[in-house]
């Protein structure tokens, strides 16, 4: 898994409507080294009305989308909080990134390293026993499970400590293969080494 310390986690909510995802929230949280540094948070214009479900969902209200900047703004606001720092998200090559680009906003450049994606390939050793690669269920698996799941904001920092915690487990991992490489090597240099297997 790829080691990044200081990076951005970002995260959309969209109201679809025909097959037509219609952006409603633009969340991102700047980590470094562990820690929240910054974060950018902002509700979308949309004069399209909200189904019930994202509405249950997300929490986020008609009144907000409707009283919110149009997306160009949001997008060139989000874009300057980025910079040119590195970008992580949550299975967003499947909708994110593409909701993104569709308007007017191309983050493949920055686009890093997927979540989601460095999970799934945990998931036969790692990861054994989670029971879905939902981004609260490997929160609540890594202790790190926030209230208000499903607004962008909240799901942008469980991205980010989702990322942390699998970064603090490989690192656990190798402290704990150097340790015992170590003790190997202790063992077979020692003059008593082979009366081991006799007690």
């Amino acid at each position: 898994m790829e080691i990044i310390e200081k990076y951005v986690a970002f995260d959309l909510e969209f109201n679809t409507v025909d097959e037509v995802e219609h952006l409603i929230q633009v969340s991102a949280v700047i980590f470094d080294k562990g820690e929240e540094l910054a974060n950018f948070d902002a509700f979308v214009y949309s004069d399209v009305p909200l189904n019930s479900f994202v509405i249950g969902l997300t929490g986020i209200t008609q009144e907000k989308v409707l009283t919110a900047q149009k997306a160009p703004v949001v997008l060139q606001a989000l874009k300057d909080f980025i910079g040119d720092l590195p970008v992580i998200g949550y299975n967003a090559n499947k909708s994110d990134l593409p909701i993104l680009l569709e308007n007017g906003l191309d983050l493949s450049e920055n686009y890093a390293l997927d979540v989601y994606e460095t999970a799934d390939a945990m998931r036969d050793n790692k990861l054994h026993g989670v029971k879905n690669f939902q981004l609260k269920t490997l929160a609540e698996f890594f202790h790190v499970g926030l209230k208000n799941a499903h607004n962008a904001l909240a799901d942008s920092r469980m991205t980010a400590l989702v990322y942390e915690a699998m970064k603090d487990t490989q690192e656990a991992e190798k402290l704990l293969d150097a340790q015992n490489q170590t003790q190997e090597k202790e063992t077979s240099d020692s003059p008593f080494a082979g009366l081991a297997g006799l007690f």
